[in-house]
């Protein structure tokens, strides 16, 4: 078959100046033509019936090759077909397991909850009691002051509280005597509920229900909650209510576990006298906790904490879907009780009851009665998930493929149609042909075209490969390079183009804390990402300097709108920077966040080409790089600094509303002083998912009135709430690191057998005697494990290979991190991020711990690394509690020494008599917080035995206790141990020897972590001084401090690094265990001391203006912004609006109750956020949330509510996708044309207050919106007011 795309027509007629004929052709165009065998001769130069016969066969053969194409095409259709409707038959099988699996998920954490809360209540309440019967001589007659007001502070999933002593038989008549005499507790509660008793006294004898059954102990009913107004339910005895004595009598015999759970009991009798408390449906049980005489382990039990609740309470869920779904309790202590739930809430089926057809999810709710939830789906469930897609889906692929074979038939149609119009000329030429040559010439000249051609396809398929891999693989010899070095070279001019530097600020300081491993992959995540977003813009990347990148459009593709895409491209990559440095956080550490991206632009001609010879590289040559260097060096971080050229080119394009003229000129070299911009596309949005990405547990709903149900929102308060964004960021570092720690611990255990039970293990404890602190344990001699080869058995080795730590580990920790995190207090210095600087100067000292340059054999590698490195490098343990003692060192600290914390004789200064005051509350806190119950899971896998308990105790105590370094007889002793350590003097035994200089060694490391910024980058120990200095200032103008700081901190700096810093940094280096770290910390110090010579009183003449400044002046960024979005603003019908009267007293000091918000944005962690800190702060304002400007305007103008407080972002991510979207200004103009008097405050990321207070917004606020309670008060009444309280 002649194939079209082949055939050239080269044969050329026509005479030469003698007027005969003259004729060419070329040899290939007949091989081309032709589409033989081989050894046999092209159709066209066959004998005419030997071509008419060849032509017919291929035709055949054609015909049924189609046949057999259509024919496939066919199947395939219905192949595609069939596994369509079983794929998405699947797909909506998938679904529905998810679906019912997500709300099993929902319904029994929620379920867990709201138990796990009321056990808390119970729990708390009996530890109240105990309290107070300690502080009455351990009496069991005991009134708990204000015990209605203790429950109602806590979430309402409970009926009632009850507090019911246990009375002997032999004790009866003294506490019918007591309770009597007591009975004024019922009355100050009553008046404090504004309630009417309706009897005046309670029965003077204990009242049995079951009065025919004998009895040794009685429970008397003494407190309740809320409180009956009808006394007549005090001194019923519980015990004589058979279900309620089993549930007390399992408690006693519980010996010393917290809670029991009942089975379902009937307590209208009970309930009768609970005021406001409606009866119902569904079955009740009864939480139970014991009351204990004292808090030592074996004391006696003197009562009863009992909560009553419903199960409609406990399972009350509001789903999505209008089908419902089964809710099964079942019970070891009596029958199964089952609900339905849908998108109208629950209803209680019955007992022994199960509706549920398909699918079932089980989730254990609680240890006693073995209550296990389980989740069915209804038959009307599952048929919600089947429709008629997976057919309607076959049928669209089955009509795709028809549609395939009708194109192809129509494509085959045509290419027929030509094949003949070419096969008619090659006939025509092949006439011409045997009309000028013989038939064996003929034969000849195909037989060298073919020939020809088969040597040209293999030098393409395998020598030319070749010779370009062998080309590309080996050096050139200098011939080949003067022979390439004499060819033009490969450059050429460009005389518009834009060229983009771009380097990051802050990267020198922040490489200074960091391994090599950490800086690549900073500039790796940074700069592969501004490659992707190159090659979406069309930007050509020039390289990469260190950290500048440099990028250019209008080459080599010239193109007319080359300043707008790079500016585009910029503030993509501004963006995308500030995204990846939150991201990065987690992995690199702290202060990643600070750094920015500083951005130059300039447009002019540029000279480009490949600068020739070894590692050749596109160039770029001219003025205009030399401009762009200079614009970006003289920009400010996070901004985009332009030139005059470039802005000419944006104002010529239209986007004059990009630019912002910079005040002060720029002076460039050669070129005198000029004008430049700052570009800002307020715009432009972020392209990650970030953004964008909405969780599928909580959606934003229009019409969800949040303010109306904090309780069952946000009543639980996780630690990771109360911190901001970036120290949460700090926290998952810090429990990543830590967590690799004990995964290396974990794997240090496989393979050897445990001397001590995890049962056991629970019972340690610090016993300490009479006023013994963490001081008095502290040891000059810590002894570390010696080396142990790990295990070599196939099965062990494999287990180390694929260990991986529990999740529920890892959460634990997460959640020790995070608490601890909160208790750091808001000092400048001693904070929680100085905190995780230090525990990340600790990792890094750690991790460069080496054995000197010896040769070591393979196998004894570790052996001799353990031996080199005192034992250092071969124990987790040891690592685990040297960094987690960096990160609690300063838990709580005051901000003030301990020298003032001993002159103001605070309390904790005699606790721990005057001595390392903050170091000792700190180890204390945390340790006391580690041993909680919440944290068993954690404890067990940081030490498995009694030795690993009390050397973690140990370790943690020494380390924390270091870093107490004004304390001059501890610095006395730890220079006496170093000097004992590392004298050639001292003999003794050698462990001893190696075990005194790892504790040595260990405190000095977290000595060299808690002024490590004093040996980093002098922008480090800038930051970090400025910082202790505004502490101590503070503590000055507080009264807490005798002498101002400023007075001698220069002098005291350079004493302190002389006499401390430098000799701890040689310190290091004289262990010997560092390698270059050792050099590295001594170098910055020496460097340090002499800028800080040199500078240091101009430094300190800043640091007091800049703190004058912070405290005097107010905060508010200057408007100068302008509308970015070229749509005027009509502000001419706005109506003035008049402030509601629950906020007409200004300046208010707190905040008024119940307020209608309306909050617009389309950010669901924002909307969350803002949610569980309302609920915190102004927990009787009601909430409404909108997604949307159009939304919100919808909401604010049809709503029956009349809102006194609406926020509105600026922007939405519909806005981004539509240009016609509302803006937050528009909706406020809209809103104020319709009426809408209500204080409206604008947010946004960027400055655009003036925008909104165009539009007549009466506040604007920055987002994300503070998150810890003090603060967001403080912003949300500058909001009310109108302006700062300070300002007042």
């Amino acid at each position: 078959m002649v194939q079209p795309s082949k055939v050239k027509r080269k044969s050329s007629i026509g005479f030469d100046d003698g007027g005969m004929s003259k004729f060419s052709i070329d040899s290939s165009s007949l091989a081309e033509v032709s589409d033989s065998g081989e050894g046999r001769p092209p159709a066209h130069l066959m004998p005419v019936a030997n071509r008419d016969t060849f032509t017919k066969q291929e035709t055949k053969a054609v015909n049924s090759v189609k046949m057999v194409v259509y024919l496939i095409l066919f199947l395939s259709a219905i192949g595609f077909a069939i596994a369509t409707y079983f794929l998405v038959d699947e797909e909506q099988s998938h679904e529905y397991k998810t679906d019912l699996n997500s709300i099993s998920e929902i319904v029994a954490i929620d379920a867990d909850l709201k138990l796990r809360g009321i056990v808390t209540q119970l729990q708390t309440t009996s530890s109240s009691i105990t309290s107070q019967s300690m502080a009455n001589d351990n009496d069991k007659k005991v009134t708990l002051q204000q015990f209605d007001r203790r429950m109602s502070d806590f979430p309402n999933s409970t009926q009632a509280v009850i507090y019911a002593p246990l009375i002997l038989k032999s004790e009866v008549a003294s506490w019918e005597a007591y309770s009597v005499q007591e009975q004024g507790w019922i009355d100050e509660a009553l008046a404090d509920r504004g309630w009417t008793a309706e009897t005046t006294a309670i029965p003077e004898t204990i009242q049995l229900l079951a009065s025919s059954r004998f009895q040794d102990t009685y429970a008397p009913i003494w407190q309740m909650s809320p409180v009956p107004p009808d006394r007549a339910i005090i001194n019923t005895d519980l015990m004589s209510h058979p279900d309620i004595d089993s549930l007390l009598r399992e408690v006693m015999a519980l010996n010393r576990t917290k809670v029991a759970i009942s089975g379902i009991v009937f307590v209208n009798d009970i309930l009768r006298f609970v005021p406001n408390v409606t009866q119902s449906k569904g079955p009740t049980s009864i939480l139970a906790v014991p009351v204990y005489q004292d808090f030592a382990v074996d004391s006696a039990i003197i009562g009863f904490v009992l909560g009553i609740f419903s199960w409609d309470v406990i399972l009350d869920v509001t789903l999505e879907k209008a089908q419902p779904v089964v809710l099964e309790i079942d019970q070891s202590c009596g029958p199964s009780f089952s609900y339905q739930a849908n998108k109208d809430g629950i209803t209680y089926i019955g007992t022994d009851s199960n509706s549920a057809t398909d699918l079932q999810e089980e989730h254990p709710l609680f240890d006693f009665c073995n209550y296990t939830l389980t989740v069915g789906a209804t038959g009307d469930f599952r048929d919600s998930y089947e429709d008629s897609t997976p057919l309607v889906s076959a049928i669209l692929v089955f009509v795709l493929f028809a549609f395939i074979m009708s194109v192809f038939f129509i494509y085959d149609f045509i290419v027929q149609q030509r094949q003949k119009k070419l096969l008619m000329t090659a006939q025509r030429t092949n006439a011409v042909v045997s009309s000028l040559f013989p038939e064996d010439v003929q034969r000849r000249i195909m037989a060298e075209a073919e020939e020809q051609e088969k040597k040209e396809q293999r030098m393409t398929v395998t020598n030319k490969m070749k010779e370009f891999l062998q080309d590309t693989a080996q050096p050139a010899s200098k011939g080949d390079k003067a022979a390439e070095l004499r060819g033009k070279p490969i450059a050429d001019f460009f005389p518009e183009a834009t060229v983009m530097f771009a380097d990051l600020v802050g990267f020198t300081a922040w490489s200074s804390m960091r391994e090599p491993t950490q800086v690549f992959t900073l500039l790796e995540s940074i700069y592969n990402s501004f490659d992707e977003i190159a090659r979406r813009r069309r930007v050509f990347k020039v390289e990469t300097v260190g950290d500048c990148y440099v990028a250019v459009s209008g080459l080599p593709d010239p193109c007319v709108d080359h300043a707008l895409v790079m500016a585009r491209f910029a503030s993509d990559c501004r963006i995308r920077v500030n995204e990846l440095v939150k991201e990065l956080e987690v992995m690199l550490g702290p202060d990643t966040t600070e750094l920015a991206m500083r951005f130059g632009l300039h447009s002019g001609p540029v000279t480009a080409g490949v600068l020739r010879g070894d590692k050749a590289r596109f160039q770029l040559f001219g003025d205009t790089i030399n401009t762009t260097s200079r614009i970006e060096s003289t920009g400010k971080r996070d901004r985009i600094h332009i030139s005059q050229e470039t802005a000419e080119y944006l104002i010529t394009a239209g986007k004059q509303h990009w630019l912002k003229l910079r005040e002060d000129r720029v002076t460039a070299k050669g070129k005198g002083e000029l004008t430049t911009y700052w570009l800002a596309i307020n715009k432009l949005r972020p392209t990650s998912t970030s953004a964008s990405v909405v969780s599928s547990d909580w959606s934003v709903n229009d019409n969800h009135d949040i303010g109306a149900s904090h309780a069952n929102l946000w009543s639980t308060e996780e630690p990771e709430d109360r911190l901001t964004e970036k120290h949460l960021r700090l926290v998952n570092w810090i429990t990543n690191e830590l967590a690799e720690i004990l995964r290396q611990l974990e794997v240090s255990r496989i393979g050897r057998p445990e001397s001590k039970s995890l049962t056991n293990l629970e019972q340690l404890s610090i016993s300490k005697s009479s006023g013994q602190n963490p001081l008095d344990e502290v040891e000059e001699i810590i002894t570390l494990p010696q080396y142990r080869a790990l295990s070599r058995e196939v099965s062990d080795e494999l287990e180390r290979e694929n260990f991986m730590l529990p999740k529920f580990v890892i959460d634990e920790l997460r959640a020790y991190v995070s608490t601890l995190a909160g208790m750091y207090l808001e000092n400048p210095f001693h904070n929680f991020e100085h905190a995780s600087h230090v525990t990340m100067s600790v990792v890094k000292l750690l991790s460069r711990i080496i054995a000197p340059n010896i040769q070591i054999e393979d196998d004894d590698f570790e052996a001799a690394l353990h031996d080199k490195t005192y034992g250092i490098t071969s124990d987790p343990l040891t690592q685990f509690a040297v960094v987690l003692s960096a990160l609690i060192h300063d838990v709580d600290h005051p901000g003030v020494p301990n020298s003032q914390l001993t002159k103001e004789q605070t309390r904790l200064a005699s606790m721990y008599r005057d001595k390392s005051i903050a170091e000792q509350n700190s180890v204390d806190l945390a340790w006391t917080l580690l041993m909680e119950g919440n944290f068993r899971n954690l404890r067990q896998c940081i030490y498995r035995t009694e030795a690993e308990f009390y050397r973690f105790r140990k370790l943690v105590v020494n380390t924390v206790l270091a870093t107490d370094i004004m304390d001059k007889e501890l610095g006395g002793l730890r220079k006496e141990r170093w000097n004992k350590a590392f004298s050639e003097e001292v003999v003794e035994d050698p462990m001893t020897t190696v075990n005194r200089k790892a504790t040595i060694v260990i405190e000095h490391i977290i000595q060299a972590s808690d002024i490590a910024h004093t040996m980093q980058h002098w922008h480090i120990y800038r930051k970090w001084n400025s910082r202790l200095f505004e502490e101590m200032y503070k503590a000055y103008t507080e009264g807490r401090a005798e002498k101002n700081p400023a007075q001698t901190w220069y002098e005291g700096e350079l004493g302190f690094f002389d006499f401390y810093i430098i000799p701890l940094a040689k310190k290091l280096k004289d262990c010997g265990v560092f390698g270059v770290s050792s050099d590295e910390y001594l170098n910055y110090a020496l460097q340090n001391r002499r800028e800080w010579e040199l500078h240091g009183e101009k430094v300190i003449t800043s640091m007091v203006e800049a703190i004058r400044m912070k405290t005097s002046q107010n905060y508010r960024k200057p408007v100068e912004v302008k509308p970015d979005n070229g749509k005027s603003i009509n502000i001419d019908n706005l109506k003035l609006r008049e402030i509601p009267s629950e906020i007409t007293t200004v300046p208010m000091t707190e905040l008024p109750p119940n307020l209608n918000v309306l909050f617009a944005d389309d950010s669901l962690v924002s909307s969350k956020t803002f949610g569980r800190g309302i609920s915190r702060v102004a927990p009787t304002w009601k909430v409404k949330f909108a997604n949307s400007a159009e939304k919100a305007y919808e909401i604010a103008t049809t709503s029956e509510i009349d809102f006194d407080l609406i926020f509105l972002d600026q922007y939405f991510v519909n806005a981004g996708q539509n240009d016609n979207s509302m803006l937050g200004t528009e909706a406020v103009v809209q809103m104020r044309n319709e009426g809408i008097d209500a204080r409206i405050c604008g947010m946004s990321a960027n400055d655009h207050e003036a925008l909104f207070d165009e539009a007549g917004a009466n506040s604007f606020t920055f987002k994300p919106i503070a998150l810890k309670n003090d603060a967001l008060k403080l912003e949300l009444l500058r909001i009310l007011n109108g302006h700062d309280l300070d300002m007042v």
